[in-house]
């Protein structure tokens, strides 16, 4: 971690545009957490926070799942597109996981003391989202191959990674990131799976 930051001060351009994506992180992360403090808010999205844990996800799956085999798909085809998604969805929390220790960020409310804190985080580090992660890439799977799902899975999503800022538990950028690394994961895996069933 010393090296980094002595590498960053090494390059004066680089250091100040960090600097300057750090502020605008915490000035957006502070206002959109403004939001907590109204309890309907509060209360909305700490459900839609605990749906985002998985239990959307696993039903949106099954729906998928069911979708598929009442188009008269064959069921070994449908199985691979359904491991697809759990495959992808796999590989991504191990990068998850792997960045989460490395990175160390600390989340919000424990950096700023007007954050509010609405909901208790499953693990102790900021960077990068699970929650955002997991979302873009089962809506961009699972889009990807009942596209009629996308007009509930969308809007979820975004109420998803809103929800995090809101909750007081992530900062924009690790928002960003984890909707990136879901992104990534989800395009490879429909190609492969696309490849497969070909």
């Amino acid at each position: 971690m010393r090296n980094y930051y002595q590498f960053l001060h090494s390059k004066p351009k680089l250091y100040h545009l960090q600097k300057r994506v750090l502020q605008w992180d915490t000035r957006l992360c502070l206002r959109v957490n403004l939001l907590s403090q109204l309890k309907f808010f509060a209360q909305f999205f700490k459900t839609i926070s605990r749906l985002g844990d998985g239990w959307f996800w696993a039903v949106s799956t099954v729906v998928m799942l069911v979708a598929l085999l009442s188009q008269g798909l064959v069921a070994s085809i449908v199985a691979v597109k359904v491991c697809a998604v759990l495959v992808s969805s796999f590989c991504g929390y191990l990068l998850y996981k792997y960045l989460k220790v490395h990175t160390v960020r600390p989340r919000p409310y424990q950096v700023h003391q007007t954050i509010t804190l609405g909901e208790r985080p499953l693990d102790v580090f900021s960077f990068p989202s699970g929650h955002t992660l997991q979302a873009v890439l089962f809506t961009t799977m699972i889009g990807h191959q009942v596209p009629m799902m996308l007009w509930a899975l969308l809007p979820f999503t975004m109420l998803v990674a809103l929800s995090r800022l809101v909750l007081g538990l992530h900062y924009p950028t690790d928002v960003l990131v984890g909707a990136g690394i879901g992104a990534t994961f989800a395009t490879l895996g429909n190609k492969v799976s696309d490849y497969l069933v070909a």
